[in-house]
C-alpha cells in the first residue's frame, strides 16, 4: 500500500510537539496544547488509529481475517518488544544514575520501581505498572491486540455497533469505570499495584479515539467509498470553536487549565480522560483539517525531514523518549534549568539524534525490503519446481 507522505508529516510533527512538551526547557509551556486545549497525544493516536484503519483493512479485504489478525499481533509484538526495551533502560540504567546523583525527577518518575524493584520490572513487563512518560505504548498495545476481533466484526457487520459500544465506554469511563475495575481487581487478585501507578491514560477513554480512527481509515477502503467531507455550516461551526480554544488556550487567565484551580469543571477538557468538551475541540480540528488540509498540502512545501520521521514514527517514540529520560537523570525536570542557548543547542542535539535514529531506521526497512524481494525473485516457481 503506498504510504500517504501527508499522514506522515503529521504523525512527524506530533512527534516533535510531544518531544519539546516533554524535555523540560522554557519552551514546554507555550508549546504545550498548541492548537488549543488539545495535545499532541490525542493527534498521534487518532493519526496510528486511522493508518491502521486502512492497511489492516485492506490486508482483510484482500488477504482475509487470519492474515489480518496475524499482521496485528506481529505489530503487537513489536511495540511490546519497544516498550520492554525502554522500560529496562529505565529501570536499570536512568535510575542509577539518579540514585548516584541524587536526581529528584528521576526518584519520583520511578518511586514503585524504587520502593518494590521485583514488582515494578514484573508488573512493568506485564504493561500494568507503567511508569509516566512510558504509559502511552502499553495503551497502545492493548489497543492493538484488541483491533483484529473489532475490525473481523466491522467488515463482516459494519462500525455502527461497534461505535456504539464504544461511545458507551467512553461515557462510563468519564462516572469511574477505570476505578471500579481496578478496586474489583484488587479485591479478587490482591494486584500490589497502586492505581496511580498504572498509567495516567484512561483506556476506556482512548478507546473511543482509537476506533474512531480506525472506522475513518478502513472507511477509505470500503467499497464504494466517497471522500469525506461537511457541509459549510459544520465547517464555519468546527472553525469558530478551534478559535475559541485556541485564543482560551494561549490568551486566557489560566493556559492550559482552562478553569484555573476548578477540578470539576477542569474535568471536561482532561487530557487523561478525554473529556467531553476536549474531545469537542478535537473533532473541530479533525474537521478543519479534513476541509482545508488537502488544499494546504499542495500548496507548502514538502518537509521532508517530518516525513521521515512520521514514517518511522516507533523507532523515533522509543528514541525520544531516551532522550527525554536522559535529560531528566541529569538537569532533573526544571524547564530554567540552562540558558536559552542551552536549551537550543539541547533541542537541536535531541531533534538531531530523532532525524539520524529515522533515516537510519527507514535506511534498514529499504535494504530489508529490496532482499526479501531479491530473494523472492530468485526463489523456483512451483511449475518449475514440478519439472
Amino acid at each position: 500500500m503506498k504510504r500517504l507522505w501527508e499522514i506522515d508529516a503529521l504523525r512527524g510533527l506530533m512527534l516533535v510537539l510531544m518531544t519539546v512538551t516533554h524535555l523540560p526547557t522554557r519552551l514546554t509551556d507555550p508549546l504545550g496544547q498548541p492548537f488549543g486545549f488539545v495535545s499532541a497525544a490525542e493527534g498521534f493516536v487518532l493519526l496510528s488509529a486511522f493508518v491502521s484503519g486502512m492497511v489492516y483493512s485492506r490486508i482483510g479485504y484482500t488477504q482475509g481475517v487470519d492474515r489480518m489478525r496475524s499482521a496485528f499481533f506481529k505489530r503487537a509484538l513489536k511495540v511490546y518488544l519497544s516498550q520492554a526495551a525502554t522500560l529496562l533502560f529505565l529501570f536499570f540504567i536512568i535510575t542509577a544514575v539518579s540514585m548516584r546523583i541524587d536526581q529528584e525527577a528521576v526518584k519520583n518518575l520511578a518511586s514503585y520501581y524504587l520502593a518494590s524493584p521485583h514488582h515494578g520490572l514484573f508488573y512493568g513487563l506485564l504493561l500494568i505498572y507503567e511508569p509516566a512518560l512510558l504509559d502511552i505504548l502499553p495503551m497502545y498495545i492493548f489497543f492493538m491486540l484488541l483491533s483484529p476481533w473489532v475490525m473481523a466484526f466491522a467488515l463482516r457487520h459494519g462500525w455502527a455497533a461497534v461505535m456504539a459500544v464504544s461511545v458507551l465506554l467512553w461515557t462510563l469511563a468519564q462516572f469511574g469505570l477505570s476505578d471500579w475495575v481496578y478496586a474489583q481487581a484488587a479485591r479478587w487478585t490482591g494486584l500490589p499495584v497502586p492505581f496511580q501507578e498504572m498509567g495516567a491514560f484512561n483506556t476506556f477513554g482512548w478507546q473511543l479515539l482509537w476506533f474512531g480512527g480506525m472506522c475513518l481509515g478502513a472507511g477509505r477502503n470500503a467499497p464504494e467509498a466517497k471522500p469525506l467531507t461537511f457541509p459549510s455550516w459544520v465547517v464555519a461551526l468546527a472553525a469558530m470553536l478551534a478559535l475559541y480554544g485556541l485564543v482560551w488556550r494561549h490568551f486566557g487567565e489560566h493556559g492550559q487549565a482552562p478553569f484555573g484551580g476548578d477540578v470539576e469543571l477542569n474535568l471536561l477538557f482532561d487530557k487523561w480522560q478525554l473529556g467531553p468538551l476536549r474531545l469537542v475541540n478535537l473533532c473541530a480540528l479533525g474537521v478543519l483539517m479534513v476541509r482545508f488540509g488537502p488544499t494546504l498540502a499542495r500548496r507548502l512545501p514538502r518537509f521532508h525531514w517530518l516525513e521521515a520521521m512520521g514514517s518511522a514514527s516507533l523507532p523515533v517514540f522509543c528514541a525520544h523518549l531516551v532522550a527525554v529520560l536522559t535529560v531528566l537523570a541529569f538537569y532533573g525536570d526544571s524547564q530554567t534549568a540552562r540558558p536559552w542557548w542551552g536549551d537550543a543547542l539541547l533541542l537541536v542535539a535531541v531533534f538531531g539524534s530523532l532525524y539520524a535514529v529515522a533515516w537510519l531506521t527507514l535506511r534498514w526497512d529499504r535494504r530489508a525490503a529490496l532482499t526479501a524481494s531479491a530473494a523472492k525473485s530468485e526463489a523456483p516457481s512451483p511449475a518449475g519446481a514440478k519439472r
